[in-house]
């Protein structure tokens, strides 16, 4: 079974390569020089946007307000998950013009893990 997480990077690098054909400008040449200006500028922005992309969906969640006594039981999971696939698809983007793959990724998420679990266990 072909790896989720790879597909879904060359899901997204393949819809770079089409904004950069379709709205040139729209991204520079990959991979960034995460040390210049301009570039950091750039990850930035994306970042921002798919932290909007998650406030988005967010809004969707009615019920967080310890204060409220009525409960919505309105919840639209669609859009609610959807939102969040915008802010990953930001995301991706991210770490994609960074020059990181999804190996990097996992090895990086497996590091952090081994991280959180030992201070979980040390009362960190």
């Amino acid at each position: 079974m072909e790896c989720k997480l790879n597909k879904m990077f060359e899901l997204r690098n393949s819809f770079i390569e089409l904004m950069r054909d379709m709205r040139p400008n729209s991204y520079p040449a990959l991979p960034i020089d995460l040390a210049d200006k301009q570039s950091q500028q750039f990850c930035r922005d994306l970042a921002l946007r798919g932290v909007e992309e998650m406030f988005e969906a967010l809004q969707h969640l009615k019920n967080w307000k310890p204060h409220r006594i009525t409960e919505i039981d309105d919840f639209n999971r669609e859009e609610f998950l959807e939102e969040i696939v915008d802010a990953l698809n930001y995301f991706f983007a991210l770490l994609i013009v960074a020059g990181c793959d999804d190996k990097q990724l996992f090895e990086a998420y497996e590091r952090k893990d081994k991280i959180i679990r030992d201070r979980l266990k040390t009362g960190y």
